[in-house]
């Protein structure tokens, strides 16, 4: 959903997190992955504008920051 939002490919966040194009497909695929891998894949999603929110009852998310 975040990488959707920010209009990013799959191939444009793998160049972001420094991972293999191989490595989204299977993250959004919802395999499991090293934490440092999903590290790496939020750390880019953040630097690009994405925040991510803690569940507040409503259930966790994604926002674009604000510019």
């Amino acid at each position: 959903m975040a990488r959707a939002a920010l209009g990013l490919t799959v191939r444009d966040l793998a160049a972001l997190a420094g991972v293999s194009h191989d490595t989204i497909v299977r993250f959004e695929a919802g395999e499991e992955l090293k934490p440092r891998t999903v590290e790496a894949i939020q750390r880019a999603l953040e630097v690009a504008g994405v925040e991510f929110i803690a569940e507040n009852g409503g259930g966790v998310g994604v926002r674009l920051r604000k510019c």
